[in-house]
């Protein structure tokens, strides 16, 4: 097999993201972490926006239920089982997202935007009136998952550079997944339907239940990244299921390039990059911000990816 010039920018992205923590400060160690959380994120609504042309604006309700999982399943003073607590994470996600998706799938286009919005908003005002997950000031996860198996533990999420690794891991763990089931005939029956829905359908594929299975992948890979980001900081509020994260992984996505899998990654990074300058340099960072986007959708209708495209041979 050939290795194409970009599958080789992306080894080499890779390769200079496992040599950054030789030389990272902590707190550079603890932002990239973040950042790619958010990759993780973002790749699983680019499942949905550029695959399946289903334009979710209630994503972070899975996010949120991966979050808070963990301080469900986390004691006071003792630590969730890592093995356990993920899947168990992923898993309710998942369910979420299936029940969800069995409403909201009979809808299409702006409807489709404002229901999945609903649903989230939804959990977001339970978790904010509800006394039992901590109400409007959230809840402590007062010690991370113990990755402790059989008396051997192959990292600990205490230490930041192994947290960094975990995240590492898991982020390329998800592009090899969402690259494989891309390839497959699911993948490119979720790239029809996003093309043309009724032809797909007079071929004879049951487009709903396609649609379903990726609504379900999205959302059990967003309560992966709802389940690393409890971990990294500790603390869960009902904010993980607005609409505000919702709207910023959409953002991501686009400024990366809809329809890829290298593109939200860029987009992650970018974004929360650019959010850092400019937070250091103004406390009224938001309005250079807002005028980054701007100018970035009319500079980049198709996101970063094209860019890295460039890197990559011509067909003869």
């Amino acid at each position: 097999m050939r290795l194409t010039r970009e599958t080789a920018v992306l080894l080499l992205a890779f390769a200079a993201l496992l040599a950054f923590p030789l030389g990272a400060e902590r707190f550079y160690l603890q932002l990239f972490t973040k950042i790619m959380i958010m990759a993780i994120f973002a790749m699983s609504l680019d499942l949905l926006v550029g695959y399946t042309g289903l334009v979710s604006f209630g994503h972070a309700a899975f996010y949120g239920i991966g979050a808070y999982t963990l301080w469900a399943v986390s004691g006071e003073t003792t630590a969730a089982n890592f093995y356990a607590a993920l899947p168990l994470a992923m898993a309710e996600a998942a369910l979420a997202a299936l029940v969800i998706g069995v409403l909201v799938l009979r809808s299409s286009g702006v409807y489709f935007i404002m229901v999945t919005l609903a649903f989230s908003q939804m959990f977001y005002y339970y978790a904010l009136r509800s006394k039992a997950v901590g109400g409007s000031d959230g809840v402590y996860i007062n010690v991370r998952p113990d990755a402790t198996l059989f008396g051997f533990t192959p990292f600990d999420l205490n230490r930041p550079m192994q947290f960094y690794f975990v995240a590492l891991g898991l982020m390329a763990l998800v592009y090899v997944l969402l690259r494989y089931v891309n390839a497959s005939l699911f993948g490119r029956v979720l790239v029809g339907i996003k093309s043309n829905e009724p032809r797909m359908r007079s071929l004879g594929y049951s487009t709903f239940w396609f649609k379903l299975g990726a609504f379900v992948l999205a959302g059990a890979l967003a309560g992966l990244a709802g389940f690393l980001d409890a971990a990294q900081f500790g603390f869960v509020n009902p904010g993980l299921f607005g609409w505000q994260l919702s709207g910023e992984v959409l953002m991501v996505v686009i400024l990366g390039g809809m329809g890829t899998l290298h593109g939200p990654i860029l987009g992650a990074f970018a974004l929360v990059l650019i959010q850092e300058a400019f937070s250091d340099a103004t406390k009224h960072w938001l309005l250079p911000m807002g005028l980054f986007i701007i100018l970035a959708v009319l500079a980049l209708p198709h996101g970063l990816a094209p860019w890295l495209k460039r890197f990559s041979p011509r067909a003869d």
